[in-house]
């Protein structure tokens, strides 16, 4: 007898017939029902390759076939259960190839409904009626030639095929993802792939517009903007040109907001800033108070930068100057404790301000000899020079665990790729102004982090609110940012060190080469995370189960996939349990779930606010730039809370630190059970926006890097 060699793809293409396939699958059935057994397993598959041999002898079965005859062994040897899992399950996934299809991409990468949707919306590219073009391994294919090309600049005979091999393999197994202009840019006309920008504003009209026009352009090519409005000055102060008053910085911020709703980033990403203001500032007090009502400045987050004098005042609760940046002159002082729980106080109604620990971030400053930093990226984990820009990329944790341990040669070998593409990145970059290419060129700042934290602790059953999880970070980021620096030296020493080498921390540290100013920081994932498949950033996961609107009436439900696996490994597995949890989100009132399962299962909103301030701090102990993190509050937060949080970032070291307590907002991107809008609320589920991934539910649709 010819045994089946070969199947005939959904889409058409036939490949080699894998016989394990069908035993894995078989597994995953008795697995939801109990039984998981794989000897078992292996017999039915034994038992159903035999009978497919039969039937297409000579032939090229579908998969459907192969499913059915899966189906009919099943029934026949009394599995009757495990057959009807099995049925669901193709179920399931035939609904999600229809979700699929309506989106118009082939999927080639089996990626969820939810990334292909953000794949099409964001990142692939379109003809010009807007009809998708490329599928996702065509852009990652895109995406490594464009920038694996930079090889030849420093080297005429690089193998470069080699080198976007390489860069295609980490990215299609999702083990590292780049911001999201290098994906949606690269190889394209425009060949912007940056996401971080700061740009400088000067206290004269000129210089006002000329931000503002660089601010236009930069969103238009996909990246975000941070700004220090503190050299404006204050409303009511004399404009000497024209003897008239001045408007102060709130209120050229919202001219700011005004065209940046204007201006869609290129079609495929909202607005995002940071506006940043000295707590010396005489408007120091209105720019605190500005987002108190919601509707107001909604492209910008909002940092109060302070100082250790500040701190300092606030601790023995003491006055301090406000100074005019024009005269330089004290003009009239405030108690910092009342600005400190000001600040406090409109974080929790709001979210915002953050706090900037300006002092910290300098310290820091790999660069001094060329200029003191004043501002961040709009996510605040990106400290930048006016004019400096910065690409970022993130290692996904989640699939850096093998055996129940990290896989530290993976991890290192991941690192090394990363940082060699991002290097390149800075020389096929095309700058949207060229003040903006030539310091980031001089300075040569990337910024490599991680994202799925949160699924490495699930794996490794370790709690994220545990001594043992703070441990395993400090140990996880430190070997991310030691195998990284390597890297960077050992690049510096082929293609040269970065330019204002001379001066920097790195030369006083004894370095003789290296060849970028940073090489970490720890960024937002939102739409790259949903992509990977993985949790955002270093965030907690935010629900165990949820239901998420993946386009106009249409819901599907998501579930932590390492719960639903854990929940049929120990028998307690049902779609009725995963719809329950849908409704609470969290799993630690459920008298289905196991304790221990319980522990390791905690969300966003499970946490206490302490953990949330100790898992930043220890990711920042080895980060060059800073870490993206939102400390989640519960709706019974007290302004008190916050307070404690802002005091615990400051003696842990952070270098800036957001609050979110939930439901602050009438409008946000996540929504728990009773606290749903009232168009949702009978529902009683956990409801997220199509491109919510965790941290800062405040934001609307992630802007993530």
């Amino acid at each position: 007898m010819v045994r089946v060699s070969k199947v005939t793809k959904r889409d058409g293409r036939v490949v080699v017939f894998d016989e394990a396939k069908i035993a894995g699958a078989i597994f995953k059935a008795l697995t939801s029902v109990g039984k998981g057994d794989e000897s078992l397993a292996k017999k039915i598959s034994d038992e159903a390759v035999g009978l497919l041999n039969e039937h297409f002898e000579g032939k090229v079965p579908s998969v459907e076939d192969i499913q059915d005859i899966v189906e009919q062994v099943l029934i026949r040897d009394g599995y009757g259960e495990v057959a009807k899992a099995y049925i669901l399950y193709r179920q399931k996934r035939t609904e999600i190839r229809e979700h699929k299809r309506f989106f118009g991409v082939v999927d080639d990468l089996k990626l969820g409904v939810n990334a292909i949707q953000v794949l099409k919306n964001r990142y692939l590219m379109k003809d010009g009626k807007g009809k998708v073009i490329e599928t996702p391994r065509e852009m990652l294919r895109r995406v490594s030639k464009a920038v694996a090309r930079a090889d030849v600049i420093y080297d005429k005979n690089a193998d470069v095929e080699q080198t976007e091999e390489m860069f295609y393999q980490v990215m299609s197994e999702r083990l590292f993802l780049p911001n999201s202009p290098t994906l949606m840019n690269a190889g394209t006309r425009l060949g912007q792939l940056s996401a971080c920008f700061v740009l400088p504003v000067e206290d004269s009209i000129e210089g006002i517009f000329t931000s503002l026009k660089h601010m236009a352009i930069i969103h238009q090519s996909g990246g975000g903007t941070g700004f220090s409005f503190s050299k404006l000055r204050p409303a009511g102060d004399i404009v000497g040109s024209t003897k008239g008053v001045a408007s102060g910085p709130v209120s050229f911020m919202t001219i700011y907001d005004a065209a940046t709703n204007v201006i869609k980033q290129g079609g495929r990403r909202r607005g995002a800033n940071m506006a940043i203001l000295d707590f010396t500032h005489p408007d120091i007090v209105k720019f605190i108070e500005v987002k108190s009502r919601e509707g107001i400045l909604t492209n910008f987050n909002i940092s109060v930068a302070v100082t250790d004098e500040f701190m300092d005042a606030v601790k023995n609760d003491a006055e301090y100057s406000l100074v005019n940046p024009r005269s330089k002159k004290a003009e009239t002082k405030l108690r910092a404790r009342h600005v400190f729980e000001l600040i406090a106080a409109n974080a929790w109604r709001s979210g915002d301000p953050g706090i900037v620990f300006i002092d910290e971030i300098n310290r820091h400053n790999p660069t001094p000899q060329v200029g003191e930093i004043r501002s961040t990226n709009p996510c605040g984990e990106q400290p930048l020079l006016p004019y400096e820009s910065c690409n970022l990329g993130s290692v996904n944790l989640g699939k850096m665990v093998k055996e129940a341990d990290v896989d530290w040669e993976k991890l290192r070998n991941v690192v090394r790729v990363a940082v060699h593409f991002l290097d390149n990145v800075i020389d096929v970059n095309r700058y949207p102004i060229p003040e903006i290419g030539e310091l980031t060129r001089s300075n040569r700042k990337i910024g490599l982090g991680v994202m799925g934290f949160a699924d490495m602790l699930i794996l490794l059953g370790v709690p994220y609110d545990s001594k043992e999880a703070l441990a395993l970070a400090e140990k996880v980021m430190k070997f991310v940012s030691d195998e990284a620096t390597k890297k960077s030296v050992e690049i510096g020493e082929k293609r040269g060190a970065f330019p204002n080498f001379k001066g920097s921390l790195w030369e006083k540290r004894g370095y003789k080469t290296i060849r970028n100013a940073t090489v970490t920081t720890v960024a937002p994932t939102g739409t790259i995370s949903i992509i990977a498949g993985c949790s955002s950033g270093i965030e907690p996961i935010f629900a165990v189960a949820f239901v998420r609107n993946v386009m106009e009436g249409t819901r599907l439900l998501e579930t932590q996939p390492t719960f639903e696996d854990a929940a049929k490994d120990r028998g307690f597995y049902s779609r009725e349990l995963m719809l329950e949890v849908a409704k609470q989100g969290s799993v630690q009132k459920m008298k289905q779930v196991p304790k221990e399962v319980k522990r390791v299962f905690v969300t966003a909103l499970d946490i206490e606010p302490k953990w949330h301030v100790r898992m930043q701090s220890a990711f920042q102990k080895h980060v060059d730039n800073a870490v993206s993190k939102t400390v989640n509050l519960p709706p019974e937060a007290s302004v008190e809370d916050v307070r404690q949080v802002y005091l615990l970032a400051y003696k842990l070291k952070c270098k800036g630190i957001t609050v979110y307590r939930y439901g602050s907002k009438n409008e946000q991107v996540l929504y728990v059970g009773p606290m749903l809008p009232k168009e949702v609320a009978t529902n009683k589920q956990v409801i997220v926006d199509s491109e919510y991934t965790g941290g800062c539910p405040r934001c609307g649709p992630s802007f993530s890097f």
